[in-house]
């Protein structure tokens, strides 16, 4: 009986049709978490050169990082991350001083010019990292306004932790600790890891939080390029370990910190950290970098959006701030825009706003990878489940038709 045939044809496909359209509502209604490390958003990406943190302290001559002859053509995952436009929109950082301690910033580099205070050695960046770092921080763009650094209207004060080659020092570190304390900077990000907490140190630091700034400080260093198979066991790096400082790690674009990192405790936030885009020293190309003072930079521009958008609140609200509104992870991972816009329980409320009357819930992305995964197996699970039972309804009419009769050739056009 052909008609019955065709109308169980017609409920196979279009179950068919069905789960097909079914299927993308399994999944939850938000961006793909990225698996991969992008140069830029695209299909292909983007090949940049890298930006060394360091030169290699053996070789004989200090060359410095050449010019890049790249330009990035669109907007790196980071940025997108961050939600720097929206953020833009409410807090620039204007009026804001960060200083950047680490190998130097240029002071004419593209998108940063103007706005760059660099005494001797500090506007002299011969690795090109300081640079790089200080365009997450507060860069323009440039002509590539889509790469700007969170707090584009906040200023530069360049200050060395490290010698020409970017190897760390102890002594630099609390030398510029205590230039920024006396320039007032508002913020101070302190890039580079040292593995031996010292007095002066300690008491730069100090000294820094108690004039009234925000010290922000790299978690740990960049694991080793020529690592061995033993395993580095936890242990704490300074100024990070020190009280008051916010600890920084970087994180890949699914959350995770990167495969290799330095074991440690006590991280307050993670930024991204990995296939971000900046600008260098020399020239107006872009270099693609990447590691713990990458997102060290991104948390002291995060830290100055806040304290231009928030003069009246102390370091240690502005930490708060920057911690309680973290999308809630293993470590907590930073949302400049919620940092700047949300009202917390014991902030003062500005004139218009209404303090929430509960605490505020910030959206929870460290699964989504696992829901979104479990969620399309379901909905497969089911499209199979539903294909098979109608399959089989399908079999039992057919042959009910034919009498029970095995299907032969003289039975292949029905009755």
């Amino acid at each position: 009986m052909r008609p019955p045939a065709r109308g169980i044809a017609r409920l196979l496909s279009g179950a068919g049709l069905a789960a097909t359209l079914l299927l993308p509502l399994g999944v939850p209604a938000q961006a793909e978490p990225l698996s991969r490390i992008p140069a830029a958003e695209g299909d292909k990406g983007q090949e940049l050169p890298g930006m060394p943190s360091a030169l290699d302290p053996g070789d004989e001559e200090v060359v410095c990082t050449p010019a890049s002859r790249e330009k990035a053509k669109k907007r790196d995952w980071s940025r997108q991350r961050l939600d720097l436009d929206r953020l833009h929109r409410h807090s620039t950082g204007e009026g804001v001083t960060v200083a950047l301690i680490d190998t130097g910033v240029a002071p004419g580099a593209e998108g940063l010019d103007g706005r760059v205070s660099a005494d001797g050695t500090a506007a002299d960046d011969c690795v090109g990292h300081g640079t790089f770092l200080a365009g997450l921080i507060a860069g323009t763009g440039g002509d590539s306004p889509r790469l700007a650094g969170v707090a584009p209207g906040a200023k530069i004060l360049a200050l060395r932790g490290t010698d020409r080659r970017g190897q760390a020092n102890s002594a630099l570190v609390v030398e510029a600790l205590r230039a920024a304390t006396e320039a007032e900077a508002d913020v101070i990000a302190v890039a580079v890891a040292l593995p031996r907490q010292d007095a002066a140190l300690s008491g730069a630091v100090a000294d820094a939080r108690r004039a009234g700034a925000v010290v922000v400080a790299a978690a740990t260093p960049d694991p080793p390029s020529r690592g061995g198979d033993e395993e580095t066991p936890p242990r704490t790096y300074w100024p990070a370990g020190e009280p008051g400082v916010l600890s920084v790690a970087g994180m890949l674009p699914g959350g995770a910190r990167p495969d290799g990192s330095l074991p440690t405790d006590g991280i307050d936030l993670a930024a991204p950290g990995a296939g971000v885009v900046s600008g260098g020293p020399r020239g107006d190309g872009h270099y693609l970098g990447g590691g713990v003072p990458v997102a060290t930079a991104y948390a002291a521009g995060a830290a100055a959006v806040v304290r231009a958008a928030h003069p009246d609140e102390s370091p240690d609200a502005v930490v708060r701030r920057l911690t309680a509104t973290a999308y809630p992870a293993d470590i907590p991972q930073l949302d400049p825009y919620a940092a700047v816009t949300t009202v917390l329980g014991d902030s003062p409320v500005p004139a218009g706003a209404e303090r929430a009357a509960a605490p505020v819930t910030v959206r929870d992305t460290s699964g989504a990878d696992r829901a979104a995964g479990r969620a399309v197996l379901i909905v497969l699970l089911g499209s199979a489940t539903v294909l098979a039972l109608l399959w089989a309804a399908f079999t039992f009419s057919r042959a009910r038709t034919r009498g029970w009769r095995p299907a032969g050739p003289s039975g292949a056009g029905g009755d």
